[in-house]
């Protein structure tokens, strides 16, 4: 795992964070922040060979409370490129303390990933969220060998909340 002096020394080359922010830069990973916008679906159930129908909302400087029982699409306000290193990223313990989770099986990236990061919030008890808070933490591990870079018409070079693409892993039947 990278350091976060190895981190900053590598901005630029193998990392690309934008916005970066030095006072963000943790001993052995860097905090990301909550954007604005979360995406909600809107039915139930949902189905993987479907593109689900969802809705935006908007944190506002007041906050935005999290229901138990709701899944929560949202977005860093960082965007992110990684090369040569395998990015992992996880909620900040003291997110975690307040009963929120940030990611339930989406916390480990490709090589080669470029993109906003896309949450999956659930909370446990409501939980008053705000906009630009650093809700999760990236970290960088070396790779020990010959790689493949990630490429993907789902997710790679996004630009916003990505709702589940896997109806596109379904062929189509006859």
């Amino acid at each position: 795992m990278l350091t976060g002096l190895e981190i900053a020394e590598r901005l630029g080359t193998d990392i690309i964070i934008k916005p970066f922010d030095i006072k963000q830069l943790n001993p052995n990973s860097y905090d990301l922040r909550l954007h604005n916008e979360l995406m909600v679906y809107l039915n139930s159930p949902l189905d993987m060979k479907k593109d689900n129908e969802t809705k935006r909302i908007t944190i506002t400087e007041k906050g935005y409370l999290l229901q138990p029982g709701v899944l929560y699409l949202a977005r860093t306000v960082e965007f992110t490129e990684t090369y040569n290193l395998a990015p992992q990223l996880d909620g900040r313990s003291s997110i975690g303390r307040l009963g929120l989770s940030v990611h339930i099986t989406a916390g480990f990236g490709d090589i080669g990933f470029k993109g906003f990061w896309t949450l999956e919030l659930s909370c446990i008890q409501p939980v008053l969220i705000y906009p630009l808070i650093r809700i999760c933490q990236i970290y960088y591990h070396q790779v020990s060998s010959n790689h493949h870079s990630y490429i993907s018409n789902k997710y790679q070079n996004n630009r916003g909340i990505q709702s589940s693409k896997m109806f596109l892993d379904f062929i189509p039947s006859f």
